[in-house]
């Protein structure tokens, strides 16, 4: 018995970080976004600034919940996303010196990778957490938008930041749906408690 309350307890805390952690995800992609289509459309310096901070942030961010949950040595997806991610953040630093072409192609390559690795997380916690069909359906749909990506980076359209934008609003979107779920997940498996 004590054992399965301490599982309890740990399942509860994991769950109340996640939900965190996710709300976070959120507020800082939808901020991303906002400014993607409002003050960084037109300033090219700051457009710039923000599509290396994008990668950057998720190398971060993955480092942190990966640290909060065991430890990078038990979350190998995300310890492989966070080096993907601070290799990427490099590669558009670089490619911004060439095109955004270039720039495209690398958050092409960059967002098929992160997606199957946060698919591949989100499977993982599945036993653990629950709710995490949100993210797994983000991880898929990442990886399908990088090969648009791809695709579109060899065409003659005029690519800017806007052309990016659209998939960090996804994954903002994914981001709240999955918080959400959580806490709603979180009120129903109370609710008999109180009840009783």
């Amino acid at each position: 018995m004590p054992g399965h309350i301490n599982e309890q307890s740990r399942a509860a805390s994991s769950n109340g970080w996640l939900k965190s952690y996710y709300y976070l995800r959120f507020a800082v992609s939808a901020a991303w976004v906002a400014a993607a289509f409002t003050v960084a459309k037109s300033s090219l310096p700051l457009a710039a600034a923000m599509l290396v901070a994008y990668p950057a942030w998720d190398a971060l961010a993955n480092y942190i919940d990966a640290r909060r949950t065991g430890g990078l040595s038990r979350n190998k997806s995300q310890l492989l996303n966070f080096v993907v991610s601070i290799v990427t953040a490099i590669a558009i630093a670089i490619a911004l010196g060439h095109s955004m072409n270039a720039v495209l192609s690398v958050y092409g390559v960059w967002a098929v990778v992160s997606g199957v690795l946060q698919l591949l997380t989100a499977l993982r916690r599945w036993k653990t957490n629950g709710a995490q069909w949100a993210m797994i359906l983000s991880g898929a749909q990442s990886a399908l938008a990088g090969v648009f990506f791809v695709k579109m980076a060899g065409g003659t359209e005029i690519i800017g930041i806007t052309n990016v934008a659209p998939y960090a609003a996804f994954g903002a979107f994914y981001f709240l749906v999955s918080a959400l779920w959580l806490s709603v997940s979180d009120v129903l498996r109370k609710s008999p408690r109180v009840a009783s």
